[in-house]
């Protein structure tokens, strides 16, 4: 089955804390890259935040949504590894 990167998204977050989840916020985005890049670009932690993608009947936790991100088909440019400077 091949990923639709172009398909409206839902990207909800819940922080855990102690085994249980506090609703901690919900985004909607025209498509899926969009939502992917915001989960792994802007959030401190997809995986601590217990971020969840919804795109149609499908849902991808934070290991999923990275790998969606890493993947050779994500359609969306990603930023430059920051080099690091010697001294």
């Amino acid at each position: 089955m091949k990923f639709d990167y172009k398909t409206p998204a839902e990207l909800f977050m819940a922080k855990r804390k102690g085994g249980s989840r506090q609703p901690l916020g919900y985004r909607r985005f025209g498509t899926a890259a969009e939502a992917i890049r915001f989960a792994v670009e802007s959030l401190p932690s997809i995986r601590t935040l217990g971020a969840c993608l919804q795109v149609g009947d499908e849902r991808f936790d934070g290991d999923d949504i990275q790998r969606l991100y890493d993947s050779a088909d994500y359609p969306l440019k990603r930023p430059r590894a920051k080099r690091t400077e010697r001294a």
